[in-house]
């Protein structure tokens, strides 16, 4: 290995450019998922498989940008504010994935075909004493 005493060099290589050539792939692998996301929106047809492809991969893509801005930027400043744009990310998207959904239930736009178990069923029926 061509480490020196310091321990600053890999393969001729700095840390900091290490870092960087990690903060690209990471960068182009969160865009990349990011795309798939948008395109998988666009392309899917039922309401599940459109919220599964606009939650998953974007927030999974979100993540690894905000770890590759940390790895390049290299300060605790630029973490501390990308901490909460992630958890913020991670709090958000299942909830309004939930809301849409339960919405395209009650709407009655959700294949029914294609559920398993429906625990929503009564909660579309109108009860008596709510005059419908």
């Amino acid at each position: 290995m061509n480490i020196d005493p310091a321990g600053n060099a890999w393969l001729g290589l700095d840390v900091g450019s290490i870092l960087d050539a990690v903060a690209i792939v990471l960068v182009l692998i969160g865009a990349l998922l990011c795309l798939i996301a948008a395109i998988g929106v666009l392309r899917l047809r039922d309401v599940p498989t459109r919220l599964h492809a606009a939650t998953k991969p974007q927030v999974l893509g979100l993540m690894l940008i905000c770890i590759a801005i940390a790895l390049s930027l290299r300060s605790w400043q630029v973490v501390a504010f990308l901490v909460p744009i992630v958890l913020i990310q991670l709090a958000t998207a299942p909830l309004s994935a939930h809301m849409v959904g339960r919405q395209a239930h009650r709407n009655g736009t959700l294949d029914e075909r294609g559920l398993v178990v429906d625990e929503l069923r009564e909660s579309r029926e109108t009860p008596p004493a709510a005059g419908g």
